[in-house]
């Protein structure tokens, strides 16, 4: 199945929101997308002690039932963490199967090198993968290392979309040494050489960037194929210039995502119901700018 026959399926029209940060959190036969240790300190992170790690089956029942459509992906770290990853064709896979409200998006290492490109074109043109996640802390790269960049030039060729953590992590709080995660990698200035170098790339920096907002605006505001979702953090804790920011100058590139199942939709746009967000706008983060850059209209 193609991109293009994947999402029209999608009746954006009738949706109410777009979620582009959903993870995949686990594999049909039970195998969890991250360590026993680091799921627990997320979970105390995200104060979701004991949640549930749905199936996709499960997740495409809760965005329906919402009249809302989700992206959803994994995190390949395998060369940092020694983790085997959730297979990309099964998350695909199992979106298509329900094609009206999931998207899917793939994640790579870019440690596999050449295997790794090959499997990035081959999941865009086989699998109808929209985008490809990155979450450079735990991956362990910085996003401007070369050693990506062939990986940058599939995603560009073949018009799908590269999403960066970006900012604190709660992978791995807590945990001794953090787990050897480093948060040095995910400062989204980082990716201002990643989106100077591919012009034609759509980018999304995940989260409120702390303690990089400031970066992570001004890389949006500056290079215009970068976009910004609001996940990973309840909107009460926005910082007032991200709140301001969205509002005005990058009203057209900012997205609603959660973080689900650690922070969940309806949590999320509770709280995001009482920031001083303009009526016009909310629209806009909502539904039509992901519709937009996800070429779902």
């Amino acid at each position: 199945m193609s991109a293009t026959q994947q999402s029209a399926r999608i009746d954006v029209d009738s949706l109410t929101a777009i979620d582009v940060h959903t993870h995949a959190e686990v594999s049909k036969d039970g195998h969890g997308a991250l360590s026993p240790e680091l799921f627990a300190a997320s979970e105390a992170y995200f104060k979701a002690h004991g949640h549930r790690q749905p199936t996709i089956d499960e997740m495409a029942a809760h965005y329906r039932e919402r009249k809302m459509a989700a992206v959803v992906f994994t995190v390949d770290a395998e060369h940092a963490t020694g983790h085997p990853r959730i297979s990309n064709e099964e998350i695909a896979e199992s979106c298509a199967a329900h094609a009206d409200v999931l998207i899917p998006f793939a994640s790579v290492d870019p440690f596999k090198g050449r295997a790794g490109v090959r499997e990035a074109r081959r999941l865009v043109e086989e699998y109808g993968v929209r985008g490809f996640k990155f979450h450079p802390s735990i991956q362990g790269f910085f996003p401007n290392d070369r050693m990506a960049y062939p990986l940058y030039e599939v995603i560009e060729e073949t018009g799908a979309i590269a999403l960066f953590h970006t900012g604190q992590t709660g992978i791995g709080a807590s945990v001794p040494g953090g787990g050897g995660i480093r948060l040095k990698y995910s400062n989204p200035l980082h990716v201002d050489d990643v989106a100077a170098d591919f012009p034609e790339l759509g980018i999304i920096l995940a989260h409120p960037s702390f303690p990089w907002q400031d970066e992570a605006l001004a890389v949006a505001t500056h290079k215009p194929g970068v976009h910004i979702d609001l996940s990973g953090w309840s909107p009460k804790y926005f910082p007032e210039s991200l709140v301001r920011y969205a509002n005005s100058l990058l009203q057209d590139k900012v997205l609603f995502g959660s973080d689900y199942p650690v922070l969940t939709p309806d949590r999320w746009l509770t709280d995001f119901d009482k920031l001083p967000i303009k009526d016009a706008v909310k629209p806009k983060i909502l539904k039509e700018n992901a519709a937009r850059l996800l070429g779902l209209t």
